[in-house]
């Protein structure tokens, strides 16, 4: 029972770091502005302002504009905004991998045959431990790589951090027998 317990409570734990690794404005942080993945805030005149996606949108038809006029090459501007997208839809994946995985494995406490393991909640928690992975490492590798001034929030590091406790998770459950009594 002890075991069971320690199980849902590392379960639970890593929904949490998920939903607020997801969530919260911390993946890039400098002393004026704070980044996350749907929006950035900026401090200007002692007072956050928050610009989301659809101030993206407009900041890329002005830059859009731009390239034209400058002749730079626009497929640079479409690629950082695929790039934030990409890591947005892997972050909520995760998420909902990691929460469909914990119900998967309250129902199969209940109908899986004594001694199977708890491969299905096992495979999904795998693929939401890839899917933060892949969100993390996409952050890492494409976004701020060029900024000198500025380092990665705690969001970014809650990420990270999420990922290893699901990549136990999911070890767990893919060797874990349901006990026979």
């Amino acid at each position: 029972m002890l075991m069971l317990a320690g199980i849902v409570v590392l379960h639970i734990t890593g929904i949490i770091l998920l939903l607020v690794a997801t969530i919260d404005n911390a993946w890039w942080i400098t002393d004026k502005l704070s980044t996350d993945l749907w929006g950035r805030w900026e401090l200007n005149d002692l007072t956050w302002h928050y610009t989301n996606q659809q101030g993206y949108a407009d900041e890329f038809t002005r830059v859009r504009k731009l390239a034209v006029f400058m002749c730079v090459s626009f497929s640079v501007v479409l690629q950082s905004l695929n790039i934030c997208q990409t890591v947005q839809a892997t972050s909520v994946l995760s998420c909902v991998f990691t929460i469909l995985a914990l119900f998967v494995f309250v129902a199969q406490l209940f109908t899986l045959p004594k001694g199977q393991r708890f491969t299905f909640t096992g495979v999904l928690q795998l693929i939401a431990c890839l899917c933060i992975m892949i969100a993390a490492s996409i952050y890492t590798a494409e976004l701020h790589t060029d900024d000198k001034v500025g380092g990665y929030g705690h969001s970014y590091v809650l990420a990270w951090i999420s990922f290893v406790l699901t990549f136990f998770s999911a070890i767990t459950y893919l060797v874990l027998r349901k006990k026979s009594e």
